[in-house]
């Protein structure tokens, strides 16, 4: 149990049967009456937003998450198969568990695999990936890094926008969170 005095950001506790993250919170105190604490709440597995106010000292059940680091492996048809690397066992996701992050899973990639019981709330990815261009416009003579952009196709399958310089075959890195360029890669 947690109490509502004690939410932070980033805290995550069990409402209605659900997990929920707390994303903001505001302890108020009014002249008359007693405190509450006024929270925003985002829904582990669905992404869904609520508002809800506490009482002040009420208590909540708080979520106990299981963060394991697993190995994406190889994808399986639909299936995407990770191993433990501790236990060496296999779990298998699709994609809708995954969610939009699939599209920078490479084989060999490390994974943060979060889960409530047994059902799997989020696949954390590092905050930063190096991929190859497979398929962009090709770079001409006098594009400059100030220059404008350009898509381009990496070797997952994501679309990312690069400056023009970049030309196929070139590794790039890419901010997972942001689904943005970085930099060249050696």
């Amino acid at each position: 149990m947690i109490s509502s005095n004690d939410f932070r950001t980033g805290v995550t506790i069990e409402l209605d049967g659900n997990v929920w993250r707390v994303i903001e919170f505001l302890h108020v105190k009014p002249g008359k009456g007693s405190a509450f604490v006024r929270t925003k709440l985002k829904n582990a597995q669905t992404g869904s937003v609520i508002e809800r106010t506490f009482r002040a000292g009420e208590t909540v059940p708080q979520a106990n998450l299981e963060k394991r680091t697993k190995q994406f492996t190889y994808r399986d048809v639909d299936q995407f198969v990770f191993m433990d690397m501790e236990t060496y066992e296999e779990s298998r996701l699709n994609e809708e568990q995954i969610g939009d992050r699939v599209k920078y899973l490479k084989e060999g990639m490390d994974v943060n695999v979060v889960t409530w019981g047994e059902q799997v709330i989020e696949v954390e990815l590092p905050n930063s990936v190096v991929l190859e261009v497979t398929d962009t416009d090709p770079g001409v003579k006098g594009d400059t890094a100030t220059g404008g952009t350009k898509p381009a196709t990496v070797e997952t399958g994501a679309q990312v926008m690069v400056p023009l310089f970049i030309s196929i075959g070139e590794k790039i890195k890419i901010d997972t969170r942001e689904d943005s360029y970085l930099g060249r890669e050696k």
